[in-house]
């Protein structure tokens, strides 16, 4: 039958594969860490409003 075959898994492209779902789990987390620590302070520069302006 066509199209019911079990694929076989070359052991480089599941590697590939992992380290990409790796780094993208690595980045969501550093983003959302930074987000926290950066953020308020951020948001408070752009729009805390004319208390902060010039400084």
């Amino acid at each position: 039958m066509a199209g019911l075959e079990v694929p076989t898994w070359d052991p480089e492209t599941a590697l590939l594969i992992g380290a990409i779902l790796i780094e993208a789990v690595i980045l969501y987390v550093g983003y959302g860490g930074l987000e926290r620590l950066v953020g308020p302070k951020l948001m408070n520069i752009l729009v805390g409003g004319q208390d902060d302006a010039g400084q």
